[in-house]
């Protein structure tokens, strides 16, 4: 997957009236009149917004005579998924050695707690006379 393309995908679930249109096409596929129809706003502003998901790889649009059919596409979605799942597992552990140490210190074994790692304080910036900002660890 190119670099780009997460951010093509974030950037696009980023409007609400996408996400709906998303949700719509969940559902099934959909022509763009019954795509227009639960908003207020003009067909050529819904037509903007189906060329942002196409650019995105998030649907796919059709020609069956003179109607233009929409397709959710899965594949984005399943790759912002994994993305994000990465950093799920990562809290998740996280949070699992927290609920470790605090049952340890709970129980009153101040050594397995002790045997714990320190928690990493935030670096914090000083100012110097120069502009630029320095960080101390």
């Amino acid at each position: 997957m190119p670099p780009d393309h997460l951010s093509a995908t974030f950037s696009a679930l980023a409007d609400p009236t996408r996400r709906a249109i998303l949700a719509r096409l969940a559902s099934g596929d959909a022509c763009v009149k019954e795509l227009i129809e639960p908003f207020e706003i003009s067909a050529p502003a819904i037509t903007k917004h189906l060329k942002v998901l196409e650019r995105a790889g998030l649907i796919t649009r059709g020609r069956a005579a003179q109607w233009r059919p929409c397709k959710l596409e899965a594949q984005p979605l399943q790759e912002v998924h994994d993305w994000i799942d990465q950093y799920r597992k990562f809290w998740e552990a996280s949070l699992d050695r927290l609920e470790d140490y605090l049952r340890a210190l709970q129980a009153g074994d101040g050594a397995k707690a002790a045997a714990e790692p320190e928690i990493r304080k935030p670096a914090k910036a000083v100012k110097r006379r120069t502009s630029k900002t320095v960080v101390k660890k």
